[in-house]
């Protein structure tokens, strides 16, 4: 990975075990920018996050001197434009690669989350129908991990890119929801190109020090369950 770039005031807005936060990490140690997380307290929102993203009222918030960024997609694409000089490529340089790129991402965000949410207990659903959606998902990115990989190590080639990020950002809770449900979501059987995928992302340099555990994880859920549930029992 590139070594820090020069970076005027890079903080990011956010809580560890969100994967669309862990986007927004990746990004800039792939780019080799050094910033400051700002950790948001569980089941609130700062007055920072608040003010920044006044719209969603969401995280991750990038924020690079002074300017907020929003959405996950939309920071980790303007963090490839804003720091082009440092470090790989995160979205293609093929117009028609990045259009492709960008399809496999929205379809994975529009898939897996409430998905995710079922089989995790957070939200209430039919845990098989859950586990069916996910797991039909991943084995329509099964096959376009061998189109976008063109038989290489990442969904962007030899190294990870905008796919890579979006989709291995999910890997904790695929792992979390192993634990909770003890039923397999990147099955080497039916994904075997996934699940070797899985590994190797979580093994990169810009991935090991920001991808929770699998425990910690469910512990995190546990807890923002109790959250959630002593905020709704409050007149």
């Amino acid at each position: 990975m590139a070594s820090a770039a020069a970076a005027p005031d890079v903080r990011v807005v956010g809580g560890w075990a969100s994967p669309f936060v862990m986007r927004v990490c990746v990004a800039l140690r792939l780019k080799g920018v050094a910033c400051e997380f700002l950790q948001e307290e569980l089941g609130k929102k700062s007055g920072l996050l608040l003010a920044s993203n006044p719209v969603h009222k969401k995280m991750p918030v990038l924020l690079h001197g002074g300017r907020p960024v929003c959405e996950s997609l939309v920071i980790v694409q303007y963090v490839d434009e804003a720091f082009a000089g440092a470090g790989p490529r995160i979205l293609p340089a093929d117009p028609y690669d990045r259009a492709v790129h960008r399809f496999w991402a929205e379809y994975a965000d529009a898939k897996l989350p409430t998905a995710l949410r079922t089989l995790r207990g957070m939200i209430d659903g039919d845990k098989a129908e859950a586990a069916e959606l996910v797991a039909s998902a991943l084995g329509q990115l099964e096959e376009a991990f061998a189109g976008c990989s063109k038989g290489r190590r990442f969904f962007a080639g030899d190294d990870i890119g905008f796919l890579d990020i979006v989709l291995g950002s999910y890997v904790g809770w695929f792992r979390a929801a192993e634990q909770i449900t003890g039923q397999p979501v990147l099955d080497e059987a039916r994904t075997p190109r996934l699940a070797a995928w899985a590994t190797r992302f979580c093994a990169h340099e810009a991935v090991r020090d920001v991808m929770p555990d699998a425990g910690s994880l469910v512990e995190f859920g546990e807890a923002l369950r109790a959250a959630l549930a002593a905020s709704a029992s409050r007149p």
